[in-house]
């Protein structure tokens, strides 16, 4: 029977639901996690290409300064070797064109030359400054050139007062110790630092062995270097580069490159904010979540119209399907009345023959007597009497045969099933006793009312009986119909159709219930009765078994939900709860 409208709006309901839910889950949870394992692959991917390509750059830019200082130190070396067969009042001359061919090879590269005598006086002297008989006797590059072949100072600024840097080469003339030295020009050189440039903060430096700064930063001052810089050189551990990460006190993040100088003891450092190194990932990576969310808006837009097309679909096969079943209940009502025809037929015929009878015999009495007598009286009013009983029982007759053959009613009442039972009892009497089957009944007494459609339990019973009568053959036999109510703690009603026929054979008993099975005779049954009553019964909640012996009988065990309402009737039936 259909379920209520809200029970089936609210089950739609929840179909929906949990079809759009699938569909999010399904669809989604595999993108996420596709998502956040090809990003965090790619982060992986892209940080260390960064971190490869920053090396690789600041690696190949220490090697060019390494060259620029070598090859300038180099020159330097050169002039040293030519000023050693050079007379020492000749030296002056000897700076003053040699630093004008520097400079016309190299522009301002080299800012000045000079010769300091071992005992640090700068006695000649060719550059922008007045810088002869300069004393650099206590100057630490003096002193730290007198003890090795050449020397290249760390950034000072010395006399002059700006930061320069000199190349110094000891040389020995005429038996006698001078340190040949030249300023490079800072600019230039730390010019040659600033083309390391990489994104909005990207910067670099060369420090010392001590941490200080050997050049200007392009970013302006630097804030204290971060001791990981001028740490032991071990912890390039063979690397002719490392790559660090730092954070400041300021919870800033940088990324670090560092690479060594083999010409000098500095380190050149390259530092950029790691947002600003990893801008280009961040961009990409926020764009796949864009497309990621249109995906899945895309996706929810899909699963909301999906399912409620799909349930539509299902509500609309829900309802042919109603439609379906109560062609397919009509058709086994129809079967089940064709079966019935012959019984009912001379059920009637019974009654109408008394009837015409007794019409003929009043009529031949009142040919014979010309007048009324007593007796004839008397035999008008039991002829007529007994017309009128025939005639109340043909139509009682004709009433249960149209009560059961009109249209189902699928609408639900509180019905007594005893009642039901009764009336499809007195329906399928005249067939049993055609068979010799006899029927007999069980009826609990003051049995709780139920929740059912009348129409579609008549059909149940009906069904049910008829089977048996029709499995007993022409051999007659017995069936009961038996009702009680299983314990109030189940809630539920049994109904019991029992019978003592031949039985169905056990690899029969798993298809019973299939639609168009039947073990009758090709012709004398079309399979949907059982069917029918099982589509009846799991609509509303019941189950429908059945037990089977050959030889022994059938019986079909009937479990509906109970509606908790007593019925103020009572019964006289001979019953007995433990029968079951």
């Amino acid at each position: 029977m259909p379920e209520p409208i809200a029970n089936r709006k609210e089950f739609y309901q929840i179909l929906t639901r949990n079809i759009r839910i699938r569909i999010l889950l399904v669809s989604i949870i595999p993108m996420m996690l596709t998502l956040g394992i090809l990003c965090w692959r790619f982060h992986l991917a892209y940080s260390e290409k960064i971190s490869a390509h920053i090396g690789e750059l600041v690696l190949k830019h220490t090697q060019n300064i390494d060259t620029f200082l070598k090859e300038k130190l180099g020159n330097i070396r050169y002039l040293a070797r030519h000023l050693s067969t050079t007379e020492p009042d000749k030296a002056q001359q000897f700076l003053t064109s040699q630093l004008s061919e520097l400079k016309d090879e190299y522009g301002d590269v080299f800012t000045d030359l000079g010769l300091v005598d071992s005992n640090g006086i700068q006695f000649a002297y060719e550059g922008p400054f007045r810088l002869v008989n300069a004393d650099y006797s206590q100057a630490t590059w003096f002193l730290k050139s007198m003890d090795s072949p050449y020397y290249i100072s760390d950034v000072f600024a010395g006399l002059r007062g700006h930061p320069h840097f000199i190349l110094a080469v000891k040389l020995s003339a005429q038996g006698r110790t001078y340190i040949l030295r030249s300023t490079i020009n800072f600019t230039t050189f730390n010019s040659l630092v600033e083309n390391v440039r990489i994104g909005r903060t990207g910067t670099a430096f060369i420090v010392n062995a001590t941490g200080q700064l050997q050049t200007h930063p392009r970013s302006g001052t630097m804030e204290i270097v971060p001791s990981f810089i001028i740490a032991d050189t071990a912890i390039f551990k063979d690397k002719q580069s490392l790559i660090l990460k730092h954070e400041n006190g300021k919870g800033n993040t940088y990324l670090y490159a560092l690479a060594l100088f083999k010409t000098v003891d500095w380190r050149m450092v390259f530092r950029q904010d790691t947002g600003d190194a990893l801008r280009d990932m961040w961009k990409a990576e926020g764009l796949t979540l864009i497309i990621f969310l249109l995906g899945c808006a895309a996706i929810v837009s899909v699963s909301f119209t999906l399912s409620k097309n799909l349930v539509k679909r299902i509500a609309k096969a829900d309802r042919k399907n109603e439609a379906m079943n109560r062609q397919v209940v009509e058709s086994g009502k129809l079967a089940t009345i064709g079966e019935l025809a012959a019984g009912i037929a001379h059920e009637i015929n019974n009654p109408v023959a008394i009837m015409v009878e007794e019409a003929g015999w009043m009529s031949d009495l009142l040919e014979e007597e010309t007048g009324m007598t007593p007796d004839n009286k008397r035999e008008f009013h039991r002829a007529i009497e007994q017309i009128t009983t025939q005639g109340r029982r043909c139509k009682e007759i004709t009433h249960k045969l149209l009560s059961f053959a009109r249209k189902s009613d699928a609408t639900e009442a509180d019905i007594d099933i005893n009642d039901t039972i009764r009336e499809i009892v007195a329906l399928t009497a005249q067939m049993a006793r055609y068979n010799n089957v006899t029927i007999s009944t069980r009826l609990a007494p003051d049995l709780p009312f139920i929740r059912f459609s009348p129409s579609e339990l008549q059909q149940i019973i009906l069904n049910l009986t008829n089977n048996a009568i029709d499995a007993m053959g022409k051999d007659g036999g017995t069936v009961e119909i038996v009702t009680a109510v299983k314990n109030e703690d189940d809630n539920m009603i049994e109904i019991k159709v029992d019978d003592n026929g031949p039985g169905i054979p056990a690899q029969y008993l798993d298809r019973i219930f299939d639609p168009f099975f039947t073990t009758k005779a090709v012709g004398k049954g079309t399979g949907l009765g059982l069917s029918i009553c099982y589509g009846i019964i799991q609509k509303m909640g019941g189950t429908i078994d059945v037990e089977s012996h050959m030889g022994q009988g059938t019986c079909f065990l009937i479990r509906l939900p109970l509606n908790v309402r007593k019925t103020t009737k009572s019964s006289t039936n001979n019953y007995t709860p433990n029968n079951f």
